[in-house]
């Protein structure tokens, strides 16, 4: 079982910076694709980065340019570094992960809790 705890949320003015982690634990076999989502009120969780075990990167349009997604395989943990924050930004985030218990194909995908990002002045 992969356990995923998030931190470094929280209230941000316009234009300002955030960096979210993610630590992964747990007995597992392989930590694979892993990615941040976020979900704002009244709205469907969107994904807003993702990142492979080989750390080839993607982003949704509306952060490209300003969020980096990376990660430390050697710590198991996923980061999001978040600028030039806008109140559209504002959501829970959370961090999401693939993995595998065993060397079989299947893959399981875990949830972290989320954390709130506010961007407000």
């Amino acid at each position: 079982q992969l356990q995923l705890v998030e931190s470094g949320g929280g209230l941000v003015q316009p234009g300002g910076s955030l960096r979210l982690s993610c630590a992964a634990s747990g007995t597992i076999f392989s930590l694979n694709d892993m990615g941040w989502y976020r979900q704002a009120p009244g709205q469907q969780r969107e994904l807003v980065a993702s990142i492979t075990s080989g750390s080839g990167t993607k982003y949704v349009d509306s952060v490209k340019g300003r969020f980096t997604i990376t990660r430390d395989n050697a710590k198991n943990t996923l980061y999001l570094q978040m600028n030039s924050l806008k109140p559209e930004d504002t959501a829970v985030y959370y961090c999401n992960a693939r993995y595998r218990r065993n060397p079989s194909v299947v893959e399981f995908i875990a949830w972290g809790q989320g954390t709130q990002v506010t961007v407000s002045s």
